[in-house]
């Protein structure tokens, strides 16, 4: 039976959480929705009742986030619980845990990269679902024309912006990331 633990991380950007059972992490709470540690402490305590403050791999994964948020390097090395994700779902999601800092992908290439270079669109569906954002930097998946188009982490698409940014990542005046086009 899984049990869950879970941190909370403060950020120049905000309070973030990450959730983790005791085969790895699960969730992570990205500090951009502008509420507070009372209130996001209740939200995970909502989803994951039987979760226990500072358990598992959440303590460490936090202070790795925390640093990440700080400019620090952004190497998570915690292992990984996707078990909720199809075959697929766990080939683009480890593909894209792969993707280094700073460097981007289109979501066709990724889809290449898992055998499957006909399912951008399927690609694009595993990272709107992606429980890991960061850790699975979804972020770092965009057009095959540049842009940044959808992410459904709190902010959207100014929030990857912000994730790219961090990581260096130049932009173009149209907004697309520059050496894309």
């Amino acid at each position: 039976m899984k049990t869950f633990g879970y941190s909370i991380y403060t950020t120049s950007y905000g309070v973030g959480g990450v959730v983790s059972s005791n085969a790895g992490l699960v969730e992570v709470f990205l500090p951009f929705t502008g509420i507070g540690q009372p209130e996001l402490k209740t939200e995970i305590l909502r989803q994951y009742p039987s979760a226990v403050e500072n358990r598992w791999y959440s303590l460490k994964a936090a202070e790795e986030l925390q640093d990440y948020f700080a400019g620090g390097p952004a190497d998570f090395r915690q292992p990984l619980d996707l078990d909720y994700l199809t075959r697929f779902g766990k080939a683009v999601s480890n593909h894209v845990a792969g993707i280094g800092a700073g460097v981007v992908r289109t979501y066709a290439q990724v889809a290449a990269a898992v055998g499957s270079p006909r399912a951008a669109r399927a690609v694009g569906g595993v990272m709107a679902a992606n429980r890991l954002p960061v850790i699975i930097p979804c972020h770092r998946v965009i057009s095959s024309d540049g842009s940044l188009c959808g992410y459904s982490a709190p902010g959207g698409v100014a929030t990857k912006r912000v994730l790219l940014e961090l990581e260096g990542v130049m932009f173009t005046s149209s907004g697309s990331v520059k050496g894309s086009e």
